[in-house]
C-alpha cells in the first residue's frame, strides 16, 4: 500500500512546481498599503489591476467610518453561534429585504462566503433524480458545487446554445426516467474572459424546456443593468431567473454573499443550505457595512458611470493598439499574447519592475498552453492617467515578446526547472 502523501512527494501538479520560482511575486503576491488604485509592491508605488473593488468602496471615506463605528459597537464576534439557532438579527433580515427589492426578487437569504454559498446552494437544490446542465467555464465554486451531486451532470460548450439544447434534450430523456427535474447554471458574467453569459438566449429556452436557471453573478452584481442590479436586469431576464446569487466580494467591496428569488424557495434554502446551518453567521459588522454598501450603490450612480468611463477608455485604448482583449462584455479586461509561462515569468517582472503596472497573469493549465493572460480590472478610483501609462506599458512588453527578449531572460528559469 502506498503512503498516501506519495503523490505529493512526486508531483506538485501544474502551478504548484513552479512554486520556488513564482511564490511570494507571480503567485501568492504581497500588495500593501490602502486599496485603491495605485498600492505598493515590495517597496515599489504600482498601479493596480488586480483588485476586484469595481466602485471604489473598499476604502471611501464613508464606508470606512461606517466599518469602524460598526466594529466598536458589535465586536467582530457577534452575533455568536449559527443563523438557525443563536445568530438571527433583525439587522440580517433588513439586508436580506433590501437586496431583495434591489435586484427584483420576492426574497433573499445572506451567505457567509460567496465559494462555500453558492457550493451548498447547488447541493440543496438538487437530489439525486435530478439532472444539472452547466455551462464547462463555469467558476470553481459552481463546478465544486456539481461535483457535490449524485446524480447526473451534463456540461455545454461556453456560451453555446446549440450545445445547450443537445444537452437539454439529454437531460430532458434522463429526467423522464428519474422522474427527477433539470437546473441548468450559468454566470452572469464570466471573470477570466469577461464574457456575460447569455442568460436571455437560455431564458427563451424555457418555453420549450422544464427547467430551473440558476445564474452566479459575482462579477455584474453592481457593475452591469441601469440600476446596477446586475446581468439578468442588463439583458432584460431578470424575472426568468430562479435563483440569483452574488457576491459582496467584488462591487459592494465586503465579505458575504447572498442569493435570491420566489419567497418559498429562499424558505427552502434557509433551512436546507448546510453551510449557513452548521457556520457562524456572518458577523455584524459585515452586515452593517453591507447595508451602506447597498445604500451607496442605489443612491450614487456616478460611481458605476466613472467605473464604466475607465473600462471603455481601457478597452478602447487596447484595441486600438491592437491588442486582443477577446470579447469581453463587462469591466473584465482580458489581454491575451502568445507565450511561454518562463515569458510570462518574465514579462510580468518587467511590467512591475519598470513599469509600475500589477495586474494578474494566468497561464496554463487555466488556459492554453502557449497562451498568456493578462487580467484587467478597471476600478471607480482608476484615473484616465493610469490608462494612458498602462497602454504605453503594454506596447513596449508586447514589442519585447515579439522580439524574443523574454525568451532570453526566461532561459534561467527553463534550465532551472529542467525544460
Amino acid at each position: 500500500m502506498k503512503d498516501l502523501f506519495e503523490k505529493i512527494y512526486k508531483d506538485k501538479g501544474p502551478l504548484g512546481k513552479w512554486a520556488s520560482q513564482a511564490e511570494g511575486y507571480f503567485v501568492f503576491p504581497k500588495l500593501e498599503g490602502h486599496i485603491s488604485n495605485r498600492m505598493k509592491f515590495q517597496g515599489k508605488d504600482v498601479i493596480t489591476w488586480s483588485i476586484n473593488d469595481y466602485l471604489g468602496l473598499a476604502n471611501h471615506p464613508e464606508v470606512r467610518k461606517v466599518d469602524g463605528e460598526a466594529g466598536v459597537a458589535y465586536g467582530s464576534a457577534y452575533p455568536m453561534g449559527a443563523r438557525m439557532m443563536s445568530g438571527h438579527t433583525d439587522l440580517h433580515e433588513t439586508l436580506q429585504n433590501e437586496l431583495a427589492e434591489f435586484v427584483g426578487k420576492e426574497a433573499a437569504y445572506l451567505l457567509n462566503f460567496g465559494y462555500q454559498g453558492m457550493v451548498s446552494t447547488i447541493d440543496a437544490l438538487v437530489s439525486k433524480d435530478d439532472i444539472i446542465v452547466y455551462d464547462v467555464d463555469s467558476h470553481a465554486c459552481i463546478i465544486d458545487g456539481v461535483r457535490l451531486h449524485m446524480g447526473k451532470r451534463f456540461t455545454y460548450k461556453h456560451n453555446d446554445i446549440v450545445s445547450l439544447e443537445k444537452n437539454l434534450d439529454r437531460a430532458t430523456k434522463m429526467a423522464e426516467q428519474t422522474g427527477g427535474g433539470i437546473l441548468v447554471i450559468s454566470e452572469g458574467v464570466f471573470g477570466m474572459r469577461g464574457e456575460q453569459g447569455r442568460l436571455k438566449e437560455i431564458a427563451a429556452l424555457k418555453k420549450k424546456y422544464n427547467f430551473r436557471f440558476l445564474v452566479d453573478d459575482a462579477h455584474g452584481f453592481g457593475t452591469l443593468g441601469k440600476t446596477g442590479a446586475g446581468a439578468g436586469e442588463e439583458q432584460g431576464v431578470q424575472d426568468d431567473i430562479d435563483v440569483y446569487f452574488a457576491t459582496f466580494a467584488k462591487s459592494m467591496a465586503g465579505t458575504g454573499a447572498f442569493i435570491a428569488g420566489d419567497k418559498e424557495i429562499m424558505d427552502y434554502l434557509k433551512y436546507n443550505l448546510r453551510s449557513q446551518i452548521f457556520a457562524k453567521s456572518l458577523q455584524m459588522q459585515l452586515v452593517v457595512g453591507a447595508r451602506k454598501r447597498l445604500e451607496m450603490l442605489k443612491t450614487m450612480p456616478e460611481l458605476k458611470n466613472k467605473l464604466w468611463e475607465n473600462t471603455n477608455a481601457l478597452q478602447s485604448g487596447l484595441k486600438e493598439r491592437g491588442f486582443d482583449i477577446g470579447t469581453t462584455q463587462s469591466c473584465v479586461t482580458p489581454v491575451y499574447l502568445k507565450g511561454s509561462i518562463p515569458e510570462a515569468m518574465a514579462l510580468v517582472k518587467d511590467l512591475r519592475e519598470n513599469f509600475g503596472i500589477f495586474c494578474s497573469i494566468v497561464v496554463y493549465p487555466v488556459i492554453p498552453k502557449g497562451l498568456i493572460l493578462l487580467r484587467l480590472i478597471p476600478t471607480a478610483t482608476h484615473t484616465l492617467e493610469d490608462v494612458n501609462v498602462t497602454l504605453d506599458a503594454f506596447d513596449a512588453i508586447r514589442t519585447r515578446l515579439e522580439n524574443g527578449t523574454y525568451q532570453r531572460l526566461s532561459a534561467a528559469v527553463m534550465a532551472a526547472m529542467g525544460e
